[in-house]
């Protein structure tokens, strides 16, 4: 069974950090892109960060460039997301998500979902 399980959401302070982890396991994600997205409260999920199979390319979301990292282990199928700066917007449920298919900033192009992880930022 194909399974996508995030972990490390939580409430924080707005200026605090976060770190969100996401472990895939039942088949192998080593050529699969992995990426972030998060679906705030009454809105369209919104593409966070995604990474290449290789790692070397990753794409951020323009609202949290400069203050989230992407990173993989491919050697233990988890993906990572570093979440620095934090401010009340970005209060969602994050969503780790796999794709098959490409690099991709657009939530069709991912195959599999994880259930997602509440991060709520405080003012």
């Amino acid at each position: 069974q194909v399974r996508l399980v995030e972990s490390g959401g939580g409430l924080v302070q707005a200026g605090g950090s976060l770190r969100l982890s996401c472990a895939a396991s039942g088949r192998d994600f080593s050529m699969s892109a992995m990426g972030w997205f998060r679906q705030a409260s009454g809105k369209d999920r919104e593409f966070v960060a995604t990474m290449s199979w290789s790692g070397g390319v990753a794409y951020y979301g323009d609202s949290v460039k400069g203050r989230f990292t992407i990173n993989r282990d491919k050697a233990r199928n988890t993906v990572s997301l570093q979440m620095n700066s934090l401010t009340p917007e970005d209060t969602a449920v994050y969503y780790c998500a796999a794709s098959d298919q490409s690099t991709s900033r657009s939530a069709r192009m991912y195959n599999y979902w994880g259930q997602g992880t509440q991060v709520t930022v405080s003012s």
